[in-house]
């Protein structure tokens, strides 16, 4: 490996800006955030120069800010969520729940302002189905995007350019974007892997509905900002004295989202986005893994969001001072936004905990001072001639909104921001397996004999782990060969005695099943077996089943499934066989963190998508290869490429 993967990466590095009066400042263009200077006797001049930069940048692209007046409203805080989230999605009812998401989102972060509904990957790949089918074979999905907006939050999806293995469509990506936008009636599309979505997507979006946001990842180039009202802050790292954001300085209307997604400490982006008055995206399940947000930080975004809901028009004032007012000496820094002739600072304390003042400042007679996060009046003491100082108590890693002004206000009281700064764990708990005995081995099965067994089990290092622990953490952005490396992982089980079915179940076992029964799943998508029908040859196995219809069919049957050890014991012994096409075998080894449901599967498949490392493993695979499968809602588990067989206790 040639970088450290815990250090942010030279391009993830702020850029210092040149304070020579004649410096070409160019070289600005394409920064991610302008670092500050050390020494505050340079903040004047730094500050002279990224007003030139504005200045200058802005002529050489011929900048028209028009865009911006089509997109109604702010939207600071975006929360990616997984599509089929256990607290968005009900799978035992099939019934999606955005209250219920919502209300936990009030609770916990101070609310929403936008939610990204991933749904694809991990888990696409799996069959020829590509992104545009994970949404489209949704049929609720335009009533749960209108319950968010309903409920003032904006509905973004994502585009993976990266997807060119699966089914291809007539049209071009950008024409299957405008469609899906349109359907779903969404207020913008977050570009997964690309900086910015220009020429032809851009023009569709626009031909189809104007104001349409497009979300590019990382650092939107300075052309784009134009007619990409947003950006996905991914691993930007600040300088020690907090620096300007490029984006958000070239146009104050832009809105940037700080995430850095394997991290347990959202302090440094927190206050870069109070600070440069941006926003943040909160996303706790990864694709899969946990990776929540403590106390102290989601007090924090709280406090951060009472002040964006009342006070978002000074956020994105042109009247913008950065590193205003400062006390020598402190590790407390303030911007001050300036609007309707009344000033309101936004204050991060990037040291210990500290008591004195924030900000020293030009007097204003007859105003009052309030702190907006707990809504205390402050009281502002003489500091030199014409000048006054505010502050008091702040704890490490605080924040504070300071406004001036000579109205009398009645504010609601809230406590200090603050919590416990400690990660919280969620353990991904396996589902126990059901208790099926028979005296004697079945016909069609083979006995194994139970004990301990010592299992070498592999895996693709992705982004989704395997057990449900996070594969990445504290890192900045995963890379090869860190990001799909293969990993042998060492398992020591104990099993009992059991019995295996030598050949997974078939079409005609499982449509005599559902005609002895009349089983119904609770959803009924992508499940061909109703009313007789059978997805392919009698002998071939059983496909289009999720967990619980496998599990539905191994209960009437007197068995269950297999867990991954027990498949992969008797695959080593060569006691099963594999009928044709070659599936994924579902297992009993599902696990539940509360937030997110996968399954293991083994055996492999006769479908592999080719094209991208990002796509499901496929193909035939070796007994000890495991492949974690995310489950999700609406039916979408189901699929041509998944079948089952069954086991018992002996």
């Amino acid at each position: 490996m040639t970088f450290n993967p815990y250090v942010p990466r030279p391009i993830d590095l702020p850029t210092a800006v040149p304070l020579a009066p004649d410096a070409d400042l160019s070289v600005l263009d394409e920064a991610k955030i302008f670092a500050a200077p050390d020494d505050p006797a340079d903040w004047p001049a730094w500050r002279d120069r990224l007003d030139r930069w504005r200045v200058e940048a802005r002529q050489r692209v011929g900048y028209d800010g028009g865009h911006y007046a089509e997109i109604a409203g702010d939207c600071f805080t975006v929360c990616l969520a997984w599509l089929w989230d256990e607290t968005l999605y009900d799978a035992d009812r099939g019934v999606f729940t955005v209250d219920a998401f919502l209300d936990a989102a009030e609770r916990d972060f101070g609310g929403f302002d936008g939610v990204v509904l991933w749904h694809a990957y991990p888990v696409i790949g799996l069959d020829d189905r590509n992104q545009f089918d994970y949404y489209r074979q949704v049929p609720e999905l335009p009533e749960v995007v209108r319950a968010f907006q309903a409920r003032g939050v904006r509905v973004f999806v994502d585009y993976n350019p990266w997807d060119v293995g699966t089914r291809r469509a007539q049209c071009p990506d950008a024409d299957e974007v405008a469609a899906l936008a349109g359907w779903l009636g969404v207020d913008g599309i977050f570009l997964d892997t690309l900086k910015e979505g220009a020429g032809e997507l851009r023009k569709t979006l626009d031909a189809a509905r104007p104001g349409i946001v497009l979300e590019g990842e990382s650092r939107v180039p300075l052309r784009r900002i134009a007619d990409h009202a947003m950006s996905w802050a991914q691993w930007f790292a600040d300088s020690p004295v907090p620096g300007v954001l490029r984006a958000k300085w070239f146009e104050r209307r832009h809105m940037l989202h700080h995430t850095r997604r394997w991290h347990r400490d959202h302090l440094d982006e927190l206050h870069s986005a109070w600070l440069n008055g941006a926003g943040v995206l909160v996303w706790e399940s990864v694709f899969g893994v946990w990776v929540g947000w403590n106390e102290r930080d989601r007090s924090v975004l709280r406090a951060m969001r009472r002040v964006q809901r009342s006070h978002a028009a000074w956020l994105r004032a042109e009247d913008w001072t950065p590193l205003a007012d400062h006390v020598a000496g402190t590790e407390v820094y303030a911007s001050r936004w300036q609007h309707q002739d009344t000033p309101l600072w936004t204050v991060a304390n990037r040291g210990g905990a500290y008591d004195g003042p924030w900000l020293v400042t030009d007097e204003r007679p007859g105003h009052r001072w309030y702190e907006l996060t707990t809504g205390t009046e402050l009281t502002a003491t003489p500091a030199g001639p014409g000048r006054v100082a505010v502050g008091g108590a702040l704890p490490a890693g605080g924040i504070a909104a300071v406004l001036a002004t000579v109205e009398e206000l009645t504010l609601p009281r809230h406590a200090p921001a603050g919590g416990d700064p400690n990660f919280p764990a969620r353990a991904a708990v396996r589902v126990p397996a059901p208790v099926r005995r028979q005296a004697d081995v079945p016909a069609g099965m083979r006995a194994v004999d139970g004990g301990r067994r010592d299992l070498l089990v592999r895996y693709r290092q992705r982004e989704t782990g395997l057990y449900g622990e996070a594969p990445y953490v504290d890192e900045w952005k995963p890379l090869p060969p860190r990001l799909h490396q293969p990993v042998t992982l060492h398992r020591t089980v104990h099993l009992g005695r059991f019995a295996i079915a030598e050949r997974e179940v078939s079409n005609a076992e499982y449509a005599e099943f559902v005609r002895v029964t009349g089983y119904r799943p609770v959803r009924v998508e992508r499940w061909p077996w109703a009313d007789g029908g059978v997805p392919g040859p009698a002998d071939a196995p059983a496909t289009h089943v999720e967990l619980a219809d496998a599990r539905a069919y191994a209960a009437w049957a007197g068995l269950r499934l297999p867990t991954e050890d027990e498949w992969q014991v008797a695959a080593e012994l060569g006691l099963l066989r594999r009928a044709e096409p070659l599936v994924w075998n579902l297992t009993e080894s599902e696990h539940t963190d509360g937030r997110t449901r996968f399954v293991l599967l083994k055996g492999g498949a006769a479908y592999r998508a080719d094209g991208s490392d990002w796509y499901l493993d496929g193909g035939p695979q070796p007994p000890e290869v495991s492949v974690k499968l995310l489950t999700l809602g609406a039916g979408l588990t189901r699929s041509e490429s998944i079948g089952f067989r069954c086991a018992v206790d002996l």
